[in-house]
């Protein structure tokens, strides 16, 4: 499994993605890359046999924790979560 924790930013958040004003145009093909990147990214992980979980910076850490669970299937067993 391959789990990405994306930045509002820097991958375009609907909810808190803002485009720079200055430089604008560079930002808005630099953004776009970015999420073109993350595209290209899943599709080549998923090819390649690997589930891919992507969460926001801005997901509470149990939303986040929730997807990868969910991802595996419940497949986990429970343990120890300090530090999660």
């Amino acid at each position: 499994m391959a789990v990405f924790v994306d930045g509002c930013f820097w991958h375009g958040c609907p909810q808190h993605g803002v485009a720079p004003k200055n430089n604008s145009e560079w930002w808005e093909l630099k953004l776009a890359g970015n999420r073109e990147r993350d595209e290209n990214t899943n599709a080549l992980l998923s090819a390649g046999g690997w589930r891919v979980v992507r969460v926001w910076e801005h997901q509470p850490l149990d939303e986040q924790v929730s997807a990868v669970l969910d991802a595996l299937g419940g497949a986990v067993q429970s343990g120890p979560t300090s530090g999660l």
